[in-house]
């Protein structure tokens, strides 16, 4: 039996006949008598409102209101030719009609014939005028999808009624548009608004006609009034797939506005003045560290290391992104970078999400930077007072040249002598707000001898930000999103490190994998367990970490099995990660934790328990841990019950590339945009048509366009960008 929830879903919201003041209401069921169906009438808020909540306010909101799909009512099909499963018009006379006694309370049914055929019309929730509308002996013309009936024949539940058509040339000569609805706000009366605000508005073309010619597209009222009336013979493919030339100009004229915002943001922020750290003559830290350093730099580290380099040179402020694969050596290139600091004369701070990641930035810092009789400090929110109190002073008396830490380097009473670049780790991972907080906060004020705050000048040089991501972003979500910053690619793994094999496997199959695990342990090497919970939860069937840890080490009594997860404390944390890096634990079961800055090259097998619940991005992650040596490495994908499909594709993904780039387009397909972004996408010109998958041809264009609009009529091109944005504040003229 077909599916009446989306029957009656479409009738409600398509096809009912309430005014626009009342809703229509689920009806009551039993005794209710003959008006058990009946559609009951409720109050709601004024329509303003209604229509304010689909974003519908200015007359270019409904001009810009575009169909999800159309319907042909074009033409009429005798009864005895419709197709089950099409969405079709027919025309005939009502035979009989009347109420009908079912389990689930009553219905109201009619018999339609027209001489070729008879059609069911079936009616679960109703108003009382349907039986004037469908009494025996009127000609109606129906609108709906036709299905077996039970016990034979054809039917259309809840299809749509209106008077007959005597004649062909009374059809509609245009398919008829589907709008999104909201709350009793009917297709019928959204056209006439849309109709009228197309009648009442300039739509004036502010896109030259040079590039749309250029680009072999139409002008902006001829695309509008296509897709709100595309004709009888238009490409039903091409409208619902958005490749009509229409539809075309509509998300290059989206992609567009969206280019302008992000270049005036990156034009604005270029206006800034910012500290110039250029090499001085006498300095030699970054000769000394690079002769110290026990591996060279691959070409793309070097190439990445010039592209900053010659932006820290420059006056205005360093907005860039690194970002590289899972271990490409993105954290030798910030100490890179913090050395250019130091050798200025000035500060540097590394941010990092979390502690251990944190924890393992500092301890490489330190290790390759203490001989050079570089100062680092170490900053955590769970420092103890006098620990904390002396990092302070470190950091505001310019004794500690570099900072590394969590959000405690943001944190109120935090002041730093003279920062002169941020680092940000995990970018994706922080707010607009925090990110831009660690890089005003050593000019954000400063505590005068009274102890007032006095603050600082707002045309005071800035430092430079440099943002490191170890989830790589596809390309055309960088050009889209990440439009306004720089981005360096580290598209190259250092020599040595091995491919890491991967597997799925059934998580029946759990005592082989324990047993692979003892067998990498007798050769020497190490391994990860990860589970996704902690502790056992009544919602999901999930063998958390405290539990997996007993059993792994009940089922291995000859190994140390050692714990670690979020909730331990710092101290905690600390001593296991140290045992499992020196070699003292064989077996780390742990949750995710670990899923970014854990280093550990004698960790060859990395196990991921219920696999099918991590994402894609978390599963490449975890999956970094290993492979970090010149040992063969592999990573288990245990997984349990029924795969949903999108829960089997991820599997599938992980399995056939270990590429982070090709694994994150794959991501963008399944996910969006959202999560890549973190919370930068705060605010930011979000797209409504246009899709970065599909149109990176016209992404490429609309980059291009911009810049040269810009640069030529930069008003104009900003009048634009508002066009699109402001009414949803999402244009960032600031």
């Amino acid at each position: 039996m077909a599916n009446t929830h989306t029957s009656t879903s479409r009738y409600a919201q398509e096809f009912g006949a309430a005014s626009s003041e009342t809703s229509a209401a689920r009806p009551r069921k039993g005794a209710a008598g003959r008006t058990a169906g009946v559609i009951r009438q409720e109050k709601l808020a004024p329509l303003s409102e209604r229509l304010r909540k689909l974003g519908l306010v200015s007359d270019w909101d409904f001009v810009l209101h575009l169909p999800l799909r159309y319907e042909d009512e074009t033409r009429i099909t005798p009864i005895g030719r419709l197709n089950p499963g099409e969405v079709q018009q027919a025309q005939g006379t009502v035979e009989r009609s009347g109420f009908v006694a079912t389990p689930r309370g009553q219905q109201f049914s009619a018999i339609l014939s027209d001489g070729t055929g008879r059609l069911q019309l079936r009616f679960i929730h109703y108003y009382p005028s349907i039986q004037s509308q469908l009494q025996p002996g009127k000609t109606v013309r129906v609108f709906g999808e036709p299905r077996e009936a039970f016990g034979g024949g054809l039917e259309i539940v809840h299809p749509r009624i209106k008077p007959p058509v005597s004649r062909t040339d009374n059809l509609p000569q245009a398919l008829t548009p589907i709008y999104p609805l909201g709350e009793n706000i009917q297709q019928k009366w959204l056209r006439k608004r849309i109709d009228r605000a197309m009648l009442d508005l300039q739509v004036e073309d502010l896109v030259p006609v040079a590039v749309t010619e250029r680009l072999g597209l139409p002008r902006l009222r001829e695309s509008l009034e296509y897709l709100h009336n595309p004709p009888a013979d238009a490409s039903a493919d091409a409208l619902r797939d958005r490749t009509d030339p229409h539809w075309e100009r509509l998300k290059f004229d989206e992609l567009l506005a969206q280019q302008i915002s992000l270049g005036e943001t990156r034009r604005l922020a270029r206006k800034a003045v910012a500290l110039v750290l250029a090499p001085r003559a006498d300095a030699n830290l970054i000769v000394r560290f690079r002769e110290h350093l026990p591996f060279a730099l691959t070409g793309a580290q070097e190439r990445v290391w010039k592209e900053i380099a010659s932006d820290l040179a420059r006056p205005e402020p360093m907005h860039r992104l690194v970002q590289g694969d899972v271990g490409s050596g993105k954290t030798v290139v910030a100490a890179l970078a913090a050395l250019r600091a130091v050798e200025a004369g000035y500060q540097a701070a590394l941010m990092a999400p979390t502690e251990i990641l944190a924890e393992q930035h500092f301890k490489k810092l330190v290790d390759w930077l203490t001989p050079l009789g570089i100062r680092t400090a170490w900053l955590t929110g769970r420092l103890k007072a006098a620990e904390k109190r002396r990092a302070l002073e470190e950091i505001a008396s310019g004794e500690a040249r570099i900072v590394v830490g969590t959000h405690a380097l943001i944190q109120d009473g935090v002041r730093f002598e003279n920062l002169g670049l941020a680092i940000v780790d995990e970018q994706h991972r922080f707010g607009v707000a925090q990110r831009l907080a660690l890089r005003t906060n050593g000019a954000a004020g400063v505590e005068s001898e009274s102890g007032e705050t006095v603050e600082a000048d707002a045309n005071a040089a800035k430092p430079h930000l440099l943002m490191l991501s170890a989830t790589p972003i596809p390309r055309t979500l960088a050009m889209s999103y990440l439009a306004d910053l720089d981005v360096s690619v580290i598209n190259e793994l250092p020599p040595g490190r091995t491919p890491v094999t991967t597997k799925t496997i059934r998580i029946e199959r759990k005592n082989e994998v324990v047993a692979l695990v003892r067998a990498v342990v007798a050769e020497g090497r190490q391994a990860y367990w990860v589970c996704p919970l902690i502790e056992e939860s009544e919602a999901l069937d999930l063998t958390p970490a405290v539990q997996a840890a007993e059993e792994l080490q009940r089922a291995l009594p000859d190994l140390k099995v050692a714990l670690l997860h979020g909730a331990m404390s710092a101290p905690e944390k600390e001593a296991v990660m140290t045992a499992f890096a020196s070699g003292e634990t064989d077996l780390l079961v742990a949750t995710t934790v670990i899923e970014v800055g854990v280093d550990v090259p004698n960790a060859t097998l990395m196990v991921i328990e219920h696999a099918e619940r991590f994402g894609l991005a978390q599963l490449h992650q975890l999956r970094g841990r290993v492979g970090r040596g010149a040992a063969r490495s592999a990573c288990l994908l245990l997984y349990g019950g029924e795969l949903s499909e999108l829960g089997r594709e991820r599997l599938k993904i992980i399995r056939e590339t270990t590429d982070g780039f090709e694994i994150a387009r794959r991501d963008l397909q399944l996910r969006g945009p959202g999560e890549f972004l973190g919370e930068r996408q705060s605010g930011m010109p979000l797209l409504r048509f246009a899709n970065l998958e599909t149109d990176g041809a016209l992404l490429e264009a609309a980059r291009r366009e911009a810049e040269r609009w810009l640069r030529e009529d930069r008003d104009r091109a900003l009048a634009h960008a508002r066009r699109w944005f402001s009414a949803k504040a999402e244009f960032l003229a600031a």
